[in-house]
């Protein structure tokens, strides 16, 4: 981890954020992200909204955003079927046939970079892209892997193997669907979404950033990507990852900076200092004791969680839960 001495607004020019489970779950809005996020615009952070869902235009992401209650454009957005567009212009002749095996997103994407979108593998396609929709068919699976097995170039918009079902349990995501086609012809798909660096490339061209601070709430996408890319990130506690998974996380998942929410880019954050094997933020101190860890002090909880992170992310394995559970009791957070 790393301290700041002001807010993460100023010191980042981009935050690159990630939705549901950051600014919104489902259609709701996470508490605190629509005035946080107004905040830091306030200060002169640009915002940048980065999602690994394929199926939505921009311009369908934007509303949603609007819906509760964080201004955007299409412009602020930037998906997963963009950086699989850029990588197959990059790729491909001008004009060549793409088999789309997704929705519109990825139609408007292909667009965008000068290719043509089809459906059917007699068309003659020079490559298959996949991308998550709910209305996804047999016959287009099918298509896709006629197409690949007749020698197509294969790209995934992402390999996310779940998606957030709502109040319900998860549902199969695209890297589940990928398998459909990848199991059929033996050929596994580039991916261009989180964590691979293709969508933050992506996002770095089209915002500038200088600086960019990644924010999420997924150690496997959000934070693993910002590894991948050479960015800091911030972790928050509003989606799928609780303290217990972020502190054992393997090393190329840790992130930068801890918050429990979208208000940590309006604070500094503290730093943690070492001192042997004694491991001090603000007013906490965090040890090893044999095999478990130790926490004393007092002051704000998320203090003690930083250095509690610092103590179990001494080196590059990740602990055991058990040495842990005691210590984020005490904070509060277990």
């Amino acid at each position: 981890m790393k301290s700041c001495d002001r807010p993460l607004s100023e010191a980042y020019d981009v935050a690159l954020l990630d939705l549901d489970g950051v600014v919104y779950i489902g259609h709701r809005p996470v508490p605190a992200a629509a005035e946080s996020l107004a905040k830091a615009r306030a200060a002169g952070q640009r915002l940048a909204f980065v999602t690994n869902n394929a199926s939505r235009t921009p311009s369908a992401v934007a509303a949603l955003l609007t819906d509760v209650g964080v201004p955007a454009t299409a412009g602020d957005i930037v998906t997963s079927a963009q950086a699989a567009a850029r990588l197959l212009a990059e790729r491909l002749p001008a004009g060549s046939k793409v088999l789309v095996v997704g929705g519109m997103g990825l139609r408007q994407a292909l667009y965008a970079q000068g290719l043509r979108p089809v459906s059917t593998s007699s068309e003659g396609p020079a490559a298959v892209v996949q991308g998550f929709d709910p209305r996804l068919s047999y016959g287009l699976l099918a298509e896709g892997a006629s197409a690949v097995r007749n020698g197509a170039l294969f790209v995934g918009s992402n390999g996310d193997l779940t998606i957030p079902g709502g109040d319900g349990p998860p549902q199969p995501g695209n890297g589940a669907l990928l398998k459909v086609i990848s199991s059929a012809t033996g050929v596994e798909p580039i991916v261009t979404g989180k964590p691979e660096r293709p969508l933050h490339h992506e996002s770095i061209l089209r915002t500038g950033a200088q600086r960019p601070l990644v924010v999420g709430d997924r150690l496997d996408t959000d934070i693993e990507g910002a590894h991948n890319g050479g960015a800091d990130s911030l972790l928050v506690f509003t989606g799928v990852t609780g303290p217990m998974t972020a502190l054992t996380a393997p090393s190329h998942q840790r992130p930068t900076y801890l918050s429990h929410d979208l208000s940590g880019l309006l604070v500094p954050h503290p730093g943690v200092h070492a001192d042997g094997d004694r491991y001090r933020c603000e007013g906490w101190t965090a040890h090893w004791e044999g095999d478990r860890v130790e926490i004393s002090g007092e002051g704000e909880a998320f203090d003690g969680l930083r250095a509690l992170a610092a103590a179990a992310w001494r080196d590059e394995t990740s602990p055991d839960p058990e040495a842990l559970r005691g210590a984020l009791e005490r904070l509060g957070l277990g």
